[in-house]
Protein backbone atom coordinates (compact mmCIF):
# COMPACT_ATOMS: atom_id res chain seq x y z
CA UNK A 1 0.00 0.00 0.00
CA UNK A 2 1.35 3.40 -1.04
CA UNK A 3 -0.16 6.69 -2.10
CA UNK A 4 0.52 8.07 -5.59
CA UNK A 5 -0.41 11.28 -7.33
CA UNK A 6 0.25 12.90 -10.71
CA UNK A 7 -0.65 16.44 -11.80
CA UNK A 8 -0.73 18.13 -15.20
CA UNK A 9 -1.39 21.81 -14.54
CA UNK A 10 -1.21 25.28 -16.04
CA UNK A 11 1.00 26.50 -13.20
CA UNK A 12 3.49 25.13 -10.69
CA UNK A 13 2.38 21.67 -9.57
CA UNK A 14 4.22 21.57 -6.22
CA UNK A 15 1.33 22.99 -4.14
CA UNK A 16 -1.13 20.47 -5.60
CA UNK A 17 1.30 17.59 -5.15
CA UNK A 18 1.99 18.61 -1.55
CA UNK A 19 -1.66 19.06 -0.60
CA UNK A 20 -2.70 15.89 -2.40
CA UNK A 21 0.00 13.83 -0.67
CA UNK A 22 -1.09 15.20 2.70
CA UNK A 23 -4.51 13.68 2.00
CA UNK A 24 -2.80 10.37 1.14
CA UNK A 25 -0.40 10.31 4.11
CA UNK A 26 -2.41 7.49 5.71
CA UNK A 27 -1.28 5.23 2.87
CA UNK A 28 2.42 5.44 3.77
CA UNK A 29 4.65 6.98 6.41
CA UNK A 30 8.09 5.58 5.59
CA UNK A 31 9.11 8.04 2.86
CA UNK A 32 7.82 10.75 0.54
CA UNK A 33 9.01 12.10 -2.77
CA UNK A 34 8.18 14.02 -5.91
CA UNK A 35 9.45 14.79 -9.40
CA UNK A 36 8.55 17.85 -11.45
CA UNK A 37 9.46 18.65 -15.04
CA UNK A 38 10.08 21.84 -16.96
CA UNK A 39 13.22 21.56 -19.10
CA UNK A 40 14.57 18.72 -16.97
CA UNK A 41 13.44 16.37 -14.22
CA UNK A 42 13.70 17.75 -10.68
CA UNK A 43 13.57 15.09 -7.94
CA UNK A 44 13.30 15.16 -4.17
CA UNK A 45 12.73 12.09 -2.00
CA UNK A 46 13.60 11.26 1.58
CA UNK A 47 12.49 9.05 4.43
CA UNK A 48 9.82 10.73 6.54
CA UNK A 49 6.38 12.29 6.30
CA UNK A 50 5.26 14.66 3.55
CA UNK A 51 5.74 17.68 5.83
CA UNK A 52 9.30 16.55 6.56
CA UNK A 53 10.26 16.12 2.92
CA UNK A 54 8.44 18.80 0.91
CA UNK A 55 8.96 22.36 2.13
CA UNK A 56 7.29 25.68 1.14
CA UNK A 57 10.43 26.83 -0.66
CA UNK A 58 10.22 23.79 -2.94
CA UNK A 59 7.44 25.51 -4.88
CA UNK A 60 10.19 27.74 -6.30
CA UNK A 61 13.08 25.26 -6.26
CA UNK A 62 11.11 22.64 -8.19
CA UNK A 63 9.62 24.33 -11.27
CA UNK A 64 7.29 22.62 -13.67
CA UNK A 65 3.66 22.32 -14.70
CA UNK A 66 3.67 18.54 -14.61
CA UNK A 67 4.79 16.31 -11.75
CA UNK A 68 4.24 13.20 -9.64
CA UNK A 69 4.35 12.46 -5.92
CA UNK A 70 4.53 9.39 -3.68
CA UNK A 71 4.16 8.35 -0.05
CA UNK A 72 5.77 5.02 0.75
CA UNK A 73 4.68 2.11 2.89
CA UNK A 74 7.31 -0.60 2.86
CA UNK A 75 6.28 -4.01 1.52
CA UNK A 76 9.22 -4.66 -0.80
CA UNK A 77 12.70 -3.24 -0.53
CA UNK A 78 14.42 -1.95 2.58
CA UNK A 79 14.09 1.12 4.73
CA UNK A 80 16.98 2.96 3.15
CA UNK A 81 16.39 5.93 0.91
CA UNK A 82 17.24 3.96 -2.26
CA UNK A 83 13.76 2.41 -2.12
CA UNK A 84 11.97 5.74 -1.76
CA UNK A 85 10.04 6.81 -4.84
CA UNK A 86 9.88 8.18 -7.54
CA UNK A 87 12.42 6.11 -9.48
CA UNK A 88 14.25 7.69 -12.41
CA UNK A 89 15.56 6.36 -15.71
CA UNK A 90 17.50 8.63 -18.04
CA UNK A 91 16.89 6.52 -21.14
CA UNK A 92 14.80 6.81 -23.18
CA UNK A 93 13.51 10.38 -22.93
CA UNK A 94 13.85 10.57 -19.12
CA UNK A 95 11.28 8.71 -17.03
CA UNK A 96 10.06 9.10 -13.45
CA UNK A 97 7.79 6.36 -12.12
CA UNK A 98 5.73 5.73 -8.97
CA UNK A 99 3.86 2.55 -8.08
CA UNK A 100 1.21 1.35 -5.65
CA UNK A 101 0.91 -2.41 -5.34
CA UNK A 102 3.15 -5.46 -5.31
CA UNK A 103 4.41 -7.76 -8.05
CA UNK A 104 4.17 -11.50 -7.50
CA UNK A 105 6.76 -12.43 -10.15
CA UNK A 106 9.56 -10.27 -8.71
CA UNK A 107 12.35 -12.87 -8.85
CA UNK A 108 11.72 -13.96 -12.45
CA UNK A 109 11.18 -10.41 -13.66
CA UNK A 110 14.38 -9.23 -12.03
CA UNK A 111 16.31 -11.82 -14.06
CA UNK A 112 14.71 -10.51 -17.25
CA UNK A 113 15.32 -6.84 -16.48
CA UNK A 114 18.96 -7.35 -15.49
CA UNK A 115 20.11 -10.05 -17.88
CA UNK A 116 17.92 -9.49 -20.96
CA UNK A 117 17.11 -5.77 -20.86
CA UNK A 118 20.50 -4.89 -19.30
CA UNK A 119 19.06 -2.43 -16.81
CA UNK A 120 21.00 -1.48 -13.71
CA UNK A 121 18.93 -1.72 -10.52
CA UNK A 122 19.75 0.40 -7.51
CA UNK A 123 17.24 -1.12 -5.07
CA UNK A 124 15.24 -4.22 -4.23
CA UNK A 125 11.98 -2.47 -5.10
CA UNK A 126 9.59 -4.04 -7.59
CA UNK A 127 8.69 -0.50 -8.66
CA UNK A 128 12.15 -0.09 -10.15
CA UNK A 129 11.59 -3.33 -12.07
CA UNK A 130 8.43 -1.91 -13.62
CA UNK A 131 10.40 1.16 -14.68
CA UNK A 132 12.99 -1.15 -16.26
CA UNK A 133 10.36 -2.99 -18.28
CA UNK A 134 8.53 0.15 -19.41
CA UNK A 135 11.73 1.95 -20.39
CA UNK A 136 12.79 -1.09 -22.42
CA UNK A 137 9.50 -1.16 -24.30
CA UNK A 138 9.70 2.56 -25.02
CA UNK A 139 13.14 2.10 -26.62
CA UNK A 140 11.49 0.02 -29.35
CA UNK A 141 10.29 3.27 -30.92
CA UNK A 142 13.03 5.11 -32.78
CA UNK A 143 11.29 8.47 -32.88
CA UNK A 144 12.35 11.20 -30.47
CA UNK A 145 8.78 12.42 -30.24
CA UNK A 146 6.48 9.64 -29.10
CA UNK A 147 2.83 9.74 -30.04
CA UNK A 148 0.14 8.74 -27.50
CA UNK A 149 -0.48 5.65 -29.66
CA UNK A 150 3.14 4.56 -29.33
CA UNK A 151 3.12 5.17 -25.59
CA UNK A 152 0.03 3.00 -25.25
CA UNK A 153 1.68 0.31 -27.38
CA UNK A 154 4.61 0.28 -24.94
CA UNK A 155 2.19 -0.08 -22.02
CA UNK A 156 0.39 -2.92 -23.84
CA UNK A 157 3.74 -4.76 -24.07
CA UNK A 158 4.67 -3.95 -20.48
CA UNK A 159 1.52 -5.19 -18.76
CA UNK A 160 1.76 -8.90 -19.76
CA UNK A 161 5.22 -9.04 -18.21
CA UNK A 162 3.90 -7.93 -14.82
CA UNK A 163 2.03 -10.17 -12.41
CA UNK A 164 0.27 -9.02 -9.28
CA UNK A 165 -1.08 -5.60 -8.39
CA UNK A 166 0.08 -2.33 -9.91
CA UNK A 167 -1.29 1.15 -10.23
CA UNK A 168 1.33 3.24 -12.04
CA UNK A 169 1.95 6.91 -12.76
CA UNK A 170 4.89 7.80 -14.98
CA UNK A 171 6.23 11.19 -16.06
CA UNK A 172 7.83 11.06 -19.52
CA UNK A 173 10.13 14.02 -20.07
CA UNK A 174 9.07 16.29 -22.95
CA UNK A 175 5.91 14.23 -23.45
CA UNK A 176 3.54 14.21 -20.47
CA UNK A 177 1.92 12.12 -17.77
CA UNK A 178 1.08 8.42 -18.14
CA UNK A 179 -1.05 6.30 -15.76
CA UNK A 180 -2.22 2.70 -15.97
CA UNK A 181 -3.77 -0.01 -13.82
CA UNK A 182 -3.41 -3.79 -13.79
CA UNK A 183 -6.00 -5.97 -15.61
CA UNK A 184 -7.71 -6.85 -12.31
CA UNK A 185 -7.78 -3.28 -10.92
CA UNK A 186 -6.54 -4.52 -7.55
CA UNK A 187 -5.15 -1.22 -6.28
CA UNK A 188 -7.14 2.00 -6.70
CA UNK A 189 -6.41 4.71 -9.28
CA UNK A 190 -8.74 7.57 -10.17
CA UNK A 191 -8.45 10.77 -12.19
CA UNK A 192 -10.18 14.12 -12.29
CA UNK A 193 -10.22 17.47 -14.05
CA UNK A 194 -10.12 21.10 -12.92
CA UNK A 195 -11.35 23.67 -15.42
CA UNK A 196 -10.07 27.23 -15.41
CA UNK A 197 -9.50 30.12 -17.81
CA UNK A 198 -6.19 28.66 -18.99
CA UNK A 199 -7.80 25.35 -19.91
CA UNK A 200 -8.25 21.98 -18.23
CA UNK A 201 -5.86 20.57 -15.63
CA UNK A 202 -5.72 16.90 -14.62
CA UNK A 203 -4.85 14.92 -11.53
CA UNK A 204 -4.44 11.16 -11.07
CA UNK A 205 -4.36 9.75 -7.54
CA UNK A 206 -4.85 6.69 -5.38
CA UNK A 207 -8.04 8.05 -3.82
CA UNK A 208 -10.71 10.55 -4.78
CA UNK A 209 -10.18 12.50 -1.55
CA UNK A 210 -6.81 13.73 -2.89
CA UNK A 211 -8.46 15.11 -6.03
CA UNK A 212 -11.34 16.79 -4.28
CA UNK A 213 -9.12 18.39 -1.63
CA UNK A 214 -7.47 20.61 -4.28
CA UNK A 215 -10.52 21.32 -6.40
CA UNK A 216 -10.46 18.58 -9.04
CA UNK A 217 -13.74 16.99 -10.11
CA UNK A 218 -13.68 13.22 -10.42
CA UNK A 219 -13.94 11.97 -14.01
CA UNK A 220 -13.56 8.22 -13.55
CA UNK A 221 -11.61 5.37 -12.03
CA UNK A 222 -8.96 4.01 -14.38
CA UNK A 223 -10.40 0.68 -15.46
CA UNK A 224 -8.70 -2.75 -15.45
CA UNK A 225 -5.98 -2.80 -18.11
CA UNK A 226 -6.66 0.83 -19.09
CA UNK A 227 -4.10 3.61 -19.51
CA UNK A 228 -4.49 7.36 -19.75
CA UNK A 229 -1.97 9.86 -21.07
CA UNK A 230 -2.03 13.64 -20.59
CA UNK A 231 0.25 15.44 -23.03
CA UNK A 232 2.07 18.70 -22.34
CA UNK A 233 -0.86 20.62 -23.83
CA UNK A 234 -3.06 19.01 -21.15
CA UNK A 235 -4.99 16.98 -23.68
CA UNK A 236 -6.33 13.69 -22.30
CA UNK A 237 -5.87 10.44 -24.25
CA UNK A 238 -7.22 7.05 -23.13
CA UNK A 239 -6.68 3.48 -24.30
CA UNK A 240 -7.71 -0.03 -23.26
CA UNK A 241 -4.16 -1.39 -23.51
CA UNK A 242 -4.89 -5.01 -22.55
CA UNK A 243 -8.06 -7.02 -22.20
CA UNK A 244 -9.44 -6.70 -18.66
CA UNK A 245 -9.26 -10.02 -16.81
CA UNK A 246 -11.82 -9.08 -14.17
CA UNK A 247 -12.52 -6.18 -11.86
CA UNK A 248 -11.47 -7.34 -8.40
CA UNK A 249 -10.31 -4.45 -6.22
CA UNK A 250 -8.70 -5.34 -2.91
CA UNK A 251 -11.48 -5.44 -0.34
CA UNK A 252 -9.05 -4.44 2.41
CA UNK A 253 -9.13 -0.93 0.93
CA UNK A 254 -12.70 -0.66 2.23
CA UNK A 255 -11.95 -2.33 5.55
CA UNK A 256 -8.92 -0.30 6.57
CA UNK A 257 -6.63 1.25 3.98
CA UNK A 258 -8.67 4.04 2.36
CA UNK A 259 -10.02 7.20 3.92
CA UNK A 260 -13.76 7.12 4.62
CA UNK A 261 -14.42 10.14 2.36
CA UNK A 262 -13.06 8.34 -0.67
CA UNK A 263 -14.93 6.68 -3.51
CA UNK A 264 -13.17 3.65 -4.97
CA UNK A 265 -14.54 2.01 -8.11
CA UNK A 266 -17.89 3.76 -7.61
CA UNK A 267 -18.16 2.53 -4.00
CA UNK A 268 -18.33 4.79 -0.95
CA UNK A 269 -15.79 3.68 1.64
CA UNK A 270 -17.85 5.31 4.41
CA UNK A 271 -21.12 3.68 3.40
CA UNK A 272 -19.40 0.31 3.10
CA UNK A 273 -18.12 0.59 6.67
CA UNK A 274 -21.58 1.52 7.91
CA UNK A 275 -22.98 -1.60 6.27
CA UNK A 276 -20.22 -3.69 7.87
CA UNK A 277 -21.48 -2.61 11.28
CA UNK A 278 -25.09 -3.28 10.42
CA UNK A 279 -24.26 -6.81 9.30
CA UNK A 280 -22.22 -7.52 12.44
CA UNK A 281 -25.23 -6.59 14.57
CA UNK A 282 -27.01 -9.78 13.56
CA UNK A 283 -24.37 -11.91 15.26
CA UNK A 284 -24.36 -9.82 18.44
CA UNK A 285 -28.14 -10.01 18.75
CA UNK A 286 -28.16 -13.77 18.20
CA UNK A 287 -25.45 -14.30 20.85
CA UNK A 288 -27.65 -12.84 23.60
CA UNK A 289 -24.75 -11.10 25.36
CA UNK A 290 -25.46 -8.10 27.58
CA UNK A 291 -23.76 -4.89 26.46
CA UNK A 292 -23.71 -1.50 28.15
CA UNK A 293 -22.02 0.43 25.32
CA UNK A 294 -20.34 0.08 21.94
CA UNK A 295 -16.92 1.64 21.39
CA UNK A 296 -14.69 1.91 18.32
CA UNK A 297 -10.98 1.27 18.29
CA UNK A 298 -10.15 4.56 16.56
CA UNK A 299 -10.18 5.66 13.87
CA UNK A 300 -11.12 3.40 10.97
CA UNK A 301 -13.78 1.42 12.79
CA UNK A 302 -15.92 4.42 13.80
CA UNK A 303 -18.57 4.09 11.05
CA UNK A 304 -18.99 0.36 11.70
CA UNK A 305 -19.24 0.93 15.47
CA UNK A 306 -21.83 3.69 15.03
CA UNK A 307 -24.00 1.57 12.75
CA UNK A 308 -23.65 -1.43 15.07
CA UNK A 309 -24.68 0.62 18.10
CA UNK A 310 -27.71 1.96 16.23
CA UNK A 311 -28.82 -1.55 15.27
CA UNK A 312 -28.39 -2.79 18.85
CA UNK A 313 -30.04 0.33 20.28
CA UNK A 314 -27.09 0.69 22.65
CA UNK A 315 -25.06 3.82 23.53
CA UNK A 316 -22.12 4.63 21.27
CA UNK A 317 -19.21 5.92 23.34
CA UNK A 318 -15.65 7.09 22.67
CA UNK A 319 -13.73 5.42 25.48
CA UNK A 320 -10.41 5.08 23.66
CA UNK A 321 -8.73 8.36 22.76
CA UNK A 322 -6.11 8.38 20.04
CA UNK A 323 -2.91 10.39 20.12
CA UNK A 324 -2.99 11.86 16.62
CA UNK A 325 0.78 12.32 16.55
CA UNK A 326 1.42 8.58 16.46
CA UNK A 327 1.33 6.78 13.11
CA UNK A 328 -0.96 3.90 12.18
CA UNK A 329 0.32 0.88 14.12
CA UNK A 330 -0.67 -1.63 11.44
CA UNK A 331 1.68 -0.08 8.90
CA UNK A 332 4.61 0.47 11.23
CA UNK A 333 7.77 -1.32 10.06
CA UNK A 334 8.24 -4.18 12.50
CA UNK A 335 6.46 -5.93 15.32
CA UNK A 336 8.52 -4.26 18.05
CA UNK A 337 7.49 -0.83 16.77
CA UNK A 338 3.82 -1.85 16.68
CA UNK A 339 3.84 -3.17 20.24
CA UNK A 340 5.70 -0.16 21.62
CA UNK A 341 3.34 2.30 19.95
CA UNK A 342 0.01 0.94 21.25
CA UNK A 343 0.35 2.49 24.72
CA UNK A 344 1.57 5.74 23.21
CA UNK A 345 -1.25 5.74 20.69
CA UNK A 346 -4.32 5.13 22.88
CA UNK A 347 -5.54 6.23 26.28
CA UNK A 348 -8.74 5.30 28.12
CA UNK A 349 -11.58 7.47 29.41
CA UNK A 350 -11.84 5.40 32.59
CA UNK A 351 -15.32 6.53 33.59
CA UNK A 352 -16.75 4.96 30.44
CA UNK A 353 -15.46 1.51 31.43
CA UNK A 354 -16.04 1.15 35.15
CA UNK A 355 -18.29 -1.82 35.96
CA UNK A 356 -19.58 -2.01 32.39
CA UNK A 357 -19.81 -4.67 29.70
CA UNK A 358 -18.09 -3.17 26.65
CA UNK A 359 -18.28 -4.18 23.00
CA UNK A 360 -15.16 -2.96 21.21
CA UNK A 361 -15.34 -2.69 17.41
CA UNK A 362 -12.15 -2.88 15.35
CA UNK A 363 -11.74 -2.83 11.58
CA UNK A 364 -9.73 -6.07 11.62
CA UNK A 365 -7.52 -8.30 13.75
CA UNK A 366 -4.24 -9.17 12.07
CA UNK A 367 -1.52 -10.23 14.47
CA UNK A 368 -3.57 -9.75 17.63
CA UNK A 369 -0.92 -7.53 19.22
CA UNK A 370 -3.02 -4.38 19.34
CA UNK A 371 -6.20 -6.20 20.36
CA UNK A 372 -4.51 -7.92 23.28
CA UNK A 373 -3.00 -4.72 24.63
CA UNK A 374 -6.22 -2.72 24.18
CA UNK A 375 -8.26 -5.34 26.02
CA UNK A 376 -5.71 -5.24 28.87
CA UNK A 377 -6.08 -1.45 28.99
CA UNK A 378 -9.87 -1.65 29.03
CA UNK A 379 -9.87 -4.17 31.86
CA UNK A 380 -7.41 -2.01 33.81
CA UNK A 381 -9.84 0.89 33.35
CA UNK A 382 -12.50 -1.11 35.19
CA UNK A 383 -14.57 -2.96 32.56
CA UNK A 384 -16.45 -6.03 33.81
CA UNK A 385 -16.54 -7.84 30.48
CA UNK A 386 -14.84 -7.02 27.20
CA UNK A 387 -16.20 -8.30 23.91
CA UNK A 388 -14.68 -7.48 20.55
CA UNK A 389 -16.18 -7.43 17.05
CA UNK A 390 -14.08 -7.35 13.89
CA UNK A 391 -15.54 -5.64 10.84
CA UNK A 392 -13.37 -7.97 8.73
CA UNK A 393 -13.38 -11.78 8.63
CA UNK A 394 -10.52 -13.80 10.17
CA UNK A 395 -7.28 -13.09 8.31
CA UNK A 396 -5.71 -16.48 7.59
CA UNK A 397 -3.54 -15.89 4.52
CA UNK A 398 -0.87 -13.39 3.49
CA UNK A 399 -1.68 -10.45 1.25
CA UNK A 400 0.63 -10.53 -1.77
CA UNK A 401 -0.61 -7.34 -3.42
CA UNK A 402 0.92 -4.66 -1.24
CA UNK A 403 -0.39 -4.95 2.32
CA UNK A 404 2.03 -6.00 5.06
CA UNK A 405 0.28 -9.28 5.96
CA UNK A 406 3.22 -11.40 4.88
CA UNK A 407 3.27 -14.81 6.59
CA UNK A 408 0.68 -17.11 8.10
CA UNK A 409 2.68 -17.75 11.24
CA UNK A 410 2.18 -14.09 12.23
CA UNK A 411 -1.60 -14.21 11.77
CA UNK A 412 -3.47 -14.89 14.98
CA UNK A 413 -6.45 -16.43 13.16
CA UNK A 414 -4.41 -18.97 11.24
CA UNK A 415 -5.18 -22.51 12.47
CA UNK A 416 -7.10 -21.19 15.49
CA UNK A 417 -10.80 -21.34 16.27
CA UNK A 418 -12.67 -18.18 17.23
CA UNK A 419 -12.74 -19.40 20.84
CA UNK A 420 -8.97 -19.90 20.79
CA UNK A 421 -8.41 -16.45 19.35
CA UNK A 422 -10.65 -14.88 21.99
CA UNK A 423 -8.64 -16.63 24.70
CA UNK A 424 -5.36 -15.55 23.11
CA UNK A 425 -6.31 -11.85 23.09
CA UNK A 426 -8.12 -12.00 26.45
CA UNK A 427 -11.65 -11.24 25.23
CA UNK A 428 -14.85 -12.55 26.86
CA UNK A 429 -16.29 -13.01 23.38
CA UNK A 430 -15.24 -12.46 19.78
CA UNK A 431 -17.31 -11.84 16.66
CA UNK A 432 -16.06 -11.79 13.08
CA UNK A 433 -17.66 -10.52 9.89
CA UNK A 434 -18.33 -13.22 7.32
CA UNK A 435 -16.72 -12.97 3.88
CA UNK A 436 -20.16 -13.03 2.25
CA UNK A 437 -21.40 -10.13 4.38
CA UNK A 438 -18.23 -8.14 3.75
CA UNK A 439 -18.57 -8.53 -0.01
CA UNK A 440 -22.23 -7.57 0.18
CA UNK A 441 -21.40 -4.52 2.30
CA UNK A 442 -19.07 -3.27 -0.43
CA UNK A 443 -20.92 -4.32 -3.56
CA UNK A 444 -24.44 -3.26 -2.57
CA UNK A 445 -23.50 0.39 -3.12
CA UNK A 446 -22.91 0.01 -6.86
CA UNK A 447 -23.75 -2.05 -9.92
CA UNK A 448 -20.26 -1.59 -11.40
CA UNK A 449 -18.23 -3.69 -8.95
CA UNK A 450 -19.40 -6.98 -7.44
CA UNK A 451 -16.18 -9.02 -7.21
CA UNK A 452 -13.22 -8.40 -4.95
CA UNK A 453 -9.79 -9.73 -4.10
CA UNK A 454 -10.37 -11.52 -0.78
CA UNK A 455 -7.33 -13.78 -0.63
CA UNK A 456 -6.29 -12.98 2.94
CA UNK A 457 -9.70 -14.24 4.14
CA UNK A 458 -10.52 -17.22 1.90
CA UNK A 459 -7.73 -17.66 -0.70
CA UNK A 460 -9.84 -15.71 -3.19
CA UNK A 461 -6.81 -13.97 -4.72
CA UNK A 462 -7.49 -11.92 -7.82
CA UNK A 463 -4.66 -13.32 -9.93
CA UNK A 464 -4.22 -17.01 -10.88
CA UNK A 465 -0.48 -17.27 -10.21
CA UNK A 466 -1.02 -17.09 -6.43
CA UNK A 467 -0.66 -20.69 -5.27
CA UNK A 468 0.54 -22.41 -2.11
CA UNK A 469 3.99 -22.66 -3.70
CA UNK A 470 4.09 -18.91 -4.30
CA UNK A 471 2.99 -18.22 -0.71
CA UNK A 472 5.78 -20.46 0.54
CA UNK A 473 8.25 -18.41 -1.50
CA UNK A 474 6.75 -15.18 -0.16
CA UNK A 475 7.27 -16.45 3.39
CA UNK A 476 10.87 -17.38 2.64
CA UNK A 477 11.56 -13.99 1.03
CA UNK A 478 10.00 -12.21 4.00
CA UNK A 479 12.07 -14.17 6.50
CA UNK A 480 15.23 -13.38 4.52
CA UNK A 481 14.24 -9.71 4.39
CA UNK A 482 13.74 -9.60 8.16
CA UNK A 483 17.10 -11.28 8.67
CA UNK A 484 18.77 -8.76 6.37
CA UNK A 485 17.15 -5.82 8.18
CA UNK A 486 18.24 -7.23 11.53
CA UNK A 487 21.83 -7.62 10.33
CA UNK A 488 21.84 -4.36 8.32
CA UNK A 489 19.33 -2.04 10.02
CA UNK A 490 20.01 0.90 7.66
CA UNK A 491 19.36 -1.11 4.47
Amino acid sequence: MCGIIGVASNKSVVPDIYNGLIMLQHRGQDAAGMVTFDKRLHIKKENGLVTDVIKPEDAIAFPGKVGIGHVRYRTAGGLDQSSAQPFLATYPFGLALIHNGNLTNYNKLREVVVNKYHRYLNSNSDSELILGVLSHELTQFSTSNLSPKEIFQAVAKTMPQLQGAYSIICLIANHGLLAFRDPYAIRPLIYGVRENESGPEYMVASESVALESVGFKVVNDIQPGEAIFIDLNNKLHTSQCVEPKAKKPCIFEFVYLARPESMIDDISVYKTRLRMGEKLAKQIIESGIEIDSVMPVPDTSRPAAQALADKLDKPYREGLIKNRYIGRTFIMPGQDEREKSVRQKLNTVNIEFRNKNILLVDDSIVRGTTSRKIIDMVRAAGAKKVYIASAAPPIINPDVYGVDIPTRKELIAYNRSIEEIAHEIGADGLFYQTVEDLIDAASSGTEKTNEFSTGCFDFGYATPEVTEDLLAQVQLDYENRDKDIEENPHN
